[in-house]
């Protein structure tokens, strides 16, 4: 019995074992590591295919400096799918659902591209903090504003995302009852 329409997006526990830790798991178990062998199964050659089709799709606009990112996209990209396709299966959850996995992965992402752009084009990264033909007496004031929105990005970003699938989910439940 549901007493609240949020209570669905609680954190299962069973037994004292939040199901989010073995959700977070689980995928790392589905997909093998590489070997050293020169012919590997179906699983390995699947999944290896998939890998280098993702990244050519990701990095095709990108210029070759930009292929840094492509393994931490890559496993990003198939970690979020894996997850959310046992979300699927019944009697499961789905761990993006929660705002503090949202914000663990906006988190460190979001700071990563901030201070890669402030190492490498300081000017330019400085410069969006000021528009072009501001008027002198606000530029003390926008440049306030832009900071505060810089940091607030990833925080407004995550609950909105969060808000989003929490919503649909809701509808769902809604409509179900």
């Amino acid at each position: 019995m549901i007493l609240n329409l949020f209570d669905q997006f609680n954190s299962p526990v069973y037994l004292g074992i939040p199901l989010i830790m073995i959700a977070l798991i689980f995928p790392w178990i589905l997909y093998p590591s590489p070997s050293n062998r020169w012919l590997n199964n179906r699983l390995l050659t699947v999944q290896s295919w998939f890998i280098k089709r993702f990244s050519h799709q990701l990095l095709l606009p990108i210029n070759a400096p930009g292929h840094k990112w492509a393994l931490i996209l890559a496993s990003l990209m198939i970690f979020l799918i894996t997850l959310n396709l046992l979300g699927l299966l019944p009697y499961t959850f789905t761990p993006t659902t929660q705002l503090s996995l949202n914000m663990a992965f906006a988190g460190p992402l979001w700071l990563a591209t901030v201070m890669i752009g402030m190492r490498n084009q300081l000017t330019t990264t400085l410069g969006h903090f000021l528009p072009e033909g501001t008027p002198i007496l606000l530029i003390p004031v926008l440049i306030i504003i832009e900071t505060i929105s810089l940091f607030i990005r990833p925080l407004a970003l995550g609950v909105r995302l969060t808000a989003n699938i929490t919503a649909g989910h809701l509808l769902m439940q809604l409509i179900a009852s």
